[in-house]
């Protein structure tokens, strides 16, 4: 009982020490604190998001899909499907969709658009939102259509105009403005345009190399098991070039799709939250150094090392827990702001919501990562003697070197774990801790060869100003280091990231090039190639291709067939090549964008048998097939036996037609087929003009301006661009708490030097020049070092990831480092001010104290 009784007591009595002795010293670790809050709110406004995004998509799975469940083809379906579409109790609703172009003879447009013919019923969960509002009730008995509300705003259409598909000239009753399941940002290249599903055939749209969807909607019994419709159905559609689809499987798609973002940007919070952990550690060091003469005289008081010791322990995990508090306060109120940066990415309106388990993590991540990141440097309290009271200087024992190593694996085994949760792959997990590693110690290196260079080949012929403003970077207490990690990775992160969205850009920017086509034209049939030629002949304008497409499937491969694959759950063969209908075509050459990587290249095989056949690199990989290897298609009905004698290496980024199996000149010529144009067409309003023209005399075939897909896709990354650097600013904003915390706990030092300087006759402008000239080093070392790291960073993203050439753009070295630089010396001039301002007594008298 006397045991337990004085057990509480000491622990009471640390609680009062730390309070009193953190009380007096908050000044000095609030802005540390900042540090951790910045950190933790950035993780916790991500994991927030992400977790409401995906309970949000759970909870509207229905409204997403606006049925239970669907089984879709991209054929008619088959006598099979179609007795298991009867055992179900039948379709509750049938669609048939395909894009098509589209003209508006009210204005004379035209628009590549998604038609979606679709009985009356649907949706069976959410709504069709239009204007006029009894527009979604009343199009399909009135006969009319839903346009998408975007395009009748650019085209100036109204309710009551016309549109024509194809053969058919329908009124258009109502604006569209959301259909279940879709984004506004994502059908800007094919709108949705909704007619009933009778109409479809009037069109006359439905022909040779048409993509036609075929969508069958059931609304399901209650109580239905989804998992177990879609364990044993989904199996049988398969077989049969067909697929079911439940709400619960399309919402869990949806979600691992915005997971993936997100993880994204929790690596790039995590960078931040790193970068505070940074400064705690180098707070903390120079705070227990000031603390050292307190420590001793604890000690000749009776207090033992261990109880200095957890003084100063629970003093920081509580400043963890207040900055978790805030943190994740902060990160809460900054995840409202996500739906609407990402509104039109987001597949479902987000209710946010607060998780128990996120608000748990935000605080127990601000007292643990304090705490471990604050271990080093408290370990210097257990050796100091109680002697160091009366002496001048603290001089103690170093620290346990064993106990060093300890606290550093503690630290980066509590990385990779973290970014394990974040990742859920061991093997990038390495490789992010690796990369930390390697940055660090890079940027650590640089400030040290730089300390070395300056010691070797110190200026003696400078200026006094210039002399002692390197002289100050060796200062103890100088911070040098922690100030070049600081800059030096905020810098890194934010250029890094620029340079990525320069390479996705440049991957998604067409080529001023004659030869590279900026317009596509699809489902040519084979009657209308000449006249369609002649179209452009008569205005002048160049087919830079004419390229026959043939439609065909995978039969067989190495002699076992499709459909046994399907059914052996042991086959490692990637399901999408059983199940895609291929567009192949045929020719003799290889174009710019293809490179041999295996086999030989066979142009002509006019009597070969087995064909022989030029695969990609991605269908080898997944069809697990090499050189030599037989392959049978069925092309429309034909089995055509094939042998693979080459893999070639395809650029998919290319602006261009690339192809994933391609026949050798001399085997398809007959074959049903239809044929694809490119051209390069000079100006918006000559594209107009031919748009029109085609339209009307061709009106199934479709039209591919490539300005407005590339124009979307630029809008797309600028939304997530804005995003990714509105997450990185919290980097480089952390790197700057850093930097202010640092400036303010060598501030004494800095006092002691000014007294000194002008004991010796300096003036207040030299030691501001001084001061200036020293901030100037340590924001050009950083920033210059991050910049350089992140071409490095860069240039092996372009290679590895994104196979991409990588030019440099000079923003980052005319407005980054400049910029950085600057503040870095604002920053440190105005919390030196009252360096300046301190008269040498009375600073004399505080350093006696």
């Amino acid at each position: 009982m006397k045991n337990k009784t004085t057990s509480t007591a000491g622990f009471k009595w640390l609680l009062k020490m730390a309070w009193r002795d953190g009380k007096a010293s908050a000044r000095k670790l609030s802005l540390f604190m900042a540090s951790i809050v910045l950190g933790i709110a950035a993780v916790v406004a991500i994991q927030s998001f992400g977790e409401t995004l995906k309970d949000n998509i759970a909870l509207q799975s229905k409204s997403l899909m606006g049925a239970d469940f669907t089984i879709d083809s991209d054929n008619p379906p088959n006598e099979r499907v179609e007795q298991i579409i009867d055992s179900l109790g039948g379709a509750d609703a049938r669609e048939i969709s395909f894009a098509s172009m589209a003209a508006f003879p009210k204005s004379g447009a035209t628009k590549l658009m998604q038609v979606r013919g679709i009985e009356d019923g649907f949706p069976f969960y959410g709504v069709l939102e239009t204007s006029p509002p009894e527009a979604a009730s009343r199009y399909q008995e009135r006969g009319g259509v839903l346009v998408d509300a975007t395009v009748m705003l650019q085209l100036g259409i109204s309710p009551g105009d016309s549109i024509k598909l194809g053969e058919s000239t329908l009124p258009v009753t109502g604006a569209l403005h959301s259909v279940p399941g879709s984004t506004a940002i994502f059908s800007s290249v094919a709108p949705p345009v909704i007619i009933p599903y009778d109409f479809i055939e009037k069109t006359g749209l439905v022909q040779t190399g048409s993509r036609i969807d075929y969508e069958f909607y059931f609304v399901a019994n209650p109580g239905t098991d989804m998992e177990r419709l879609d364990e044993e159905l989904d199996p049988l559609l398969d077989a049969n070039d067909a697929d079911l689809d439940t709400h619960t499987s399309t919402s869990e798609r949806l979600g691992q799709r915005y997971e993936n973002f997100g993880k994204f940007l929790n690596l790039v919070a995590f960078i931040a939250l790193l970068l505070g952990c940074v400064g705690i550690a180098s707070a903390i060091h120079i705070y227990i150094r000031e603390k050292l003469k307190s420590v001793a005289v604890l000690k000749c008081l009776g207090a033992s090392k261990k109880q200095t010791f957890l003084i100063y322990l629970i003093q920081i995990a509580f400043i963890g827990f207040i900055g978790g508090i805030i943190g994740t306060a902060v990160g809460l109120l900054l995840q409202q702001l996500f739906p609407i940066m990402l509104q039109d990415l987001l597949p479902v309106e987000v209710e946010m919501a607060f998780s128990p388990q996120v608000i748990f993590m935000g605080l127990l991540l601000g007292i643990w990562m304090s705490v471990l990141f604050a271990l080093y440097p408290l370990m210097s309290t257990l050796y100091v003697s109680p002697l160091q009271a009366l002496r001048v200087q603290a001089e103690g024992k170093s620290n346990s070197g064993k106990a060093g190593l300890l606290v550093l694996a503690g630290i980066f085994l509590f990385i990779f774990l973290f970014s394990y949760w974040l990742l859920e792959d061991w093997r990038y997990s390495l490789g992010f801790v690796a990369g930390i590693i390697i940055t660090f110690s890079i940027l650590a290196g640089i400030a040290k060869l730089f300390m070395k260079a300056i010691k070797k080949y110190f200026p003696a012929k400078w200026g006094f100003s210039a002399r002692q403003s390197l002289l100050s970077l060796f200062r103890p207490q100088n911070q040098t280091l922690t100030l070049v990690l600081a800059i030096g990775v905020g810098t890194f992160l934010i250029s890094t990231l620029y340079f990525t969205k320069d390479i996705l850009l440049a991957q998604a920017t067409l080529e001023s090039q004659e030869d590279s086509p900026n317009m596509i034209l699809l489902d040519i049939q084979t009657e209308q190639q000449e006249a369609v030629a002649e179209t452009f002949r008569k205005r002048n304008l160049p087919i830079l291709n004419d390229i026959p497409i043939v439609t065909m499937r995978v039969q067989s491969i190495k002699g076992e067939s499709a459909n046994k694959i399907r059914q052996d759950t042991a086959s490692r063969i990637n399901g999408w090549i059983l199940h895609h209908e291929f567009r192949v075509t045929y020719r003799d050459s290889l174009i710019p964008s293809e490179t041999l990587e295996q086999g030989e290249w066979i142009g002509e095989a006019q009597e070969m048998q087995p064909v022989p056949i030029s695969v990609s690199d991605n269908f080898a990989e997944d069809a697990l097939v090499e050189v030599g290897d037989e392959v049978t298609f069925n092309v429309q009905g034909v089995l055509l036996n094939t042998v693979v004698k080459s893999i070639r290496t395809v650029d998919w980024s290319r602006m261009q037609l690339n192809f994933t199996v391609l026949f050798p000149a001399g085997v398809l010529e007959d074959a049903p087929q239809f044929r694809v144009l490119t051209s390069n067409i000079a100006n918006e309003e000559t594209s107009a003009e031919l748009q029109q023209e085609l339209v009307r005399k061709f009106p199934n075939v479709s039209i591919i301006d490539l300005r407005q897909v590339l124009t979307v896709i630029e809008e797309i990354l600028d939304q997530i661009s804005w995003l990714i650097n509105f997450m990185a600013f919290f980097s480089i904003l952390t790197g700057i708490i850093v930097l202010l915390g640092a400036v303010r706990t060598s501030k004494y030092q800095r006092i002691k030097e000014s007294v000194l300087l002008r004991t010796i006759g300096a003036r207040s402008k030299q030691i501001l020049k001084i001061l200036a000239l020293e901030y100037f080093y340590l924001g050009i070392l950083g920033a210059f070092s991050g910049i350089l790291l992140s071409l490095i960073s860069s240039q092996l993203l372009a290679w590895l990831v994104f196979d991409s050439p990588f030019i440099p753009s000079l923003i980052p070295f005319l407005i980054l480092l400049p910029g950085i630089t600057m503040l870095v010396m604002i920053i440190g001039l105005s919390s030196s001010l009252s360096v300046l301002k301190s008269p040498p007594l009375q600073v004399l008298r505080k350093q006696a104290r």
